[in-house]
């Protein structure tokens, strides 16, 4: 290593100190696809503090990559699962909920949905029970000594590592089907009169029959659906732990949670003092494009430019689609810069490039960008709302079509059905975004509030974790609802006890009653015999 390095490295080490905080040691049990996208800005934020990060990375995984996160540190091993099926386990996943389920309620979800879920809950759950039975792994663990682990809720294990660890841990998180992990493990509170249950498509103020459908979806995610196969997790937590306990009861030991996304894309709902919105953390300063982009974008002259994704996880869209969607987008006058993979469609149009990878924050922060067609990713939203970008929104599968319902609400964007869209759809979408100043004005209004924070998005994640290591735990944030049973959170022992007061009094009240009653008929049948 060059002195130059060493240097470097000597800096870093010693800005912790000159800090509130020393240096710390965190461990990282990952999530896959855009959830690592995520955490990994994280990491790196962390290591660029000074910060020690190691993360676990199973030989089943997909995204983590060493090459590519040259400051982070990976400690690997060996599972049953293998990358192909992981991978088949998502791509089955996304393919049912973008292709197959019915989308007018929620309760259509099951049971194809639930049985792919289960599927992918049975892969997580051997993942898991090859980690902490490696002796070998759990022995090193030990002898690291982390100060936190951060994890992400979705991918469960987390936080049993932790507690075998006996670390704190933090969550981050966008979101779990029906907000039932946030409100049965973190005790959110999410009121089903005016908050959205989440993958229900619903947003902004609903109407009475929406609140009909709200409340529907919350009781299908409440008692119906399961993202876990609960029974077989909370078995191996308990025997592993050596004592009965949950998954529910142990996720519900996260010191904090820290959820993506903001109250630009969210509509106001009551918080927690363990909870921060940290939406956007990943967004960043526009870059300059590769040359031959760059170029291309430049010859749009006033017209600029549109930018086409549907994110990484399509990949089996039909040749009529795809044709539908090239003929779309060669009839504005704008270029248009199209990720996509596949058979390059017949009708692409000259002023349409397509790419099997796109720059899309650069794309965004380009001056010439005048839309954005998206499946309504939550990193993709965010990066418009960054740059204040008007949106097409054509949301595939899990929060997506929440997300899109969001930004329509909010009048910054036009949602279109993927699988009833015809081109003629797309076209009147891409003019009417482009054309009509209030989308634009409406994108931009949401960036203001965006950039209007007092610290940085990526700044109080950083905070959180500096925090949870400093006070090894953050206990004074945890709301007391953690200490009460189902019955006690609920109040029904007090109302049980108010009404048995109520009916005790009511009981005595006619009781004497009757007494006085009977005593004054006595008393007169006595005087009128006497």
């Amino acid at each position: 290593m060059t002195v130059k390095w060493m240097s470097v490295l000597l800096l870093l080490q010693m800005s912790c100190y000159f800090r509130s905080g020393s240096c710390g040691k965190v461990l990282v049990w990952p999530m896959e696809y855009s959830h690592w996208m995520n955490l990994k800005i994280i990491l790196d934020e962390l290591v660029q503090r000074g910060h020690e990060v190691t993360v676990l990375r199973p030989s089943a995984s997909i995204f983590l990559d060493p090459q590519k996160s040259p400051g982070l540190k990976f400690e690997s091993f060996s599972t049953s699962v293998t990358k192909d099926d992981l991978d088949k386990a998502f791509t089955r996943l996304v393919d049912v909920w973008t292709y197959e389920i019915p989308r007018d309620l929620c309760l259509s979800f099951s049971p194809l949905l639930q049985n792919v879920v289960n599927e992918l809950s049975d892969s997580y759950l051997s993942l898991c029970k090859d980690t902490v039975s490696n002796k070998q792994l759990m022995s090193k663990l030990q002898r690291y000594k982390f100060d936190v682990l951060l994890s992400d809720a979705i991918a469960p294990c987390g936080e049993l590592i932790a507690e075998l660890l006996q670390i704190p841990f933090l969550y981050s998180l966008r979101f779990s089907p029906g907000y039932t992990m946030e409100k049965y493990s973190g005790r959110f509170l999410v009121p089903p009169s005016y908050v959205p249950v989440i993958l229900s498509g619903l947003g902004g103020q609903m109407t009475f029959m929406e609140r009909v459908k709200n409340m529907m979806c919350m009781l299908y995610f409440d008692f119906w659906f399961e993202m876990f196969n609960e029974k077989k997790w909370n078995q191996f937590y308990s025997e592993t732990l050596g004592r009965p306990t949950t998954l529910i009861e142990t996720i519900g030991k996260a010191e904090m949670w820290l959820i993506r996304s903001y109250w630009d894309l969210e509509f106001p709902r009551p918080s927690l003092p363990n909870v921060d919105y940290v939406g956007g953390l990943h967004c960043k300063p526009a870059k300059p494009l590769p040359k031959e982009m760059q170029d291309f974008v430049q010859t749009s002259g006033e017209h600029g430019v549109v930018v086409f994704s549907l994110g990484s996880m399509v990949s089996n869209m039909s040749e009529d689609k795809a044709n539908a969607i090239a003929w779309a987008l060669a009839q504005i006058p704008q270029k248009a810069l199209w990720r996509f993979e596949g058979k390059t469609p017949d009708t692409l149009g000259s002023n349409t490039r397509v790419y099997k990878w796109l720059p899309q924050n650069d794309l965004l922060g380009h001056p010439k960008t005048k839309a954005f067609v998206t499946h309504g990713g939550a990193n993709g939203i965010y990066e418009a709302i960054h740059f204040g970008i008007p949106m097409i929104g054509i949301p595939l599968f899990g929060e997506q079509h929440d997300n899109i319902a969001y930004i329509v609400a909010k009048g910054a964007a036009i949602s279109l059905d993927f699988r009833t869209m015809k081109r003629a759809d797309l076209l009147n979408a891409l003019k009417a975004v482009i054309d009509n100043p209030f989308y634009k004005e409406n994108a931009m209004w949401l960036s203001t509030i965006h950039h209007d924070q007092p610290m940085k998005p990526l700044d109080r994640v950083i905070f959180w974790i500096e925090f949870v290591m400093r006070h090894k735990g953050a206990k004074h944030l945890r709301p007391l609802a953690h200490n009460l049973t189902w019955y006690q959170y609920h109040s029904l022992d007090v109302i049980g006890f108010l009404l048995a007061c109520v009916a005790a009094i009511a009981f005595l009240s006619i009781k004497s009653f009757l007494f006085i009653y009977r005593k004054f008929v006595t008393t007169g049948k006595k005087m009128k015999s006497e």
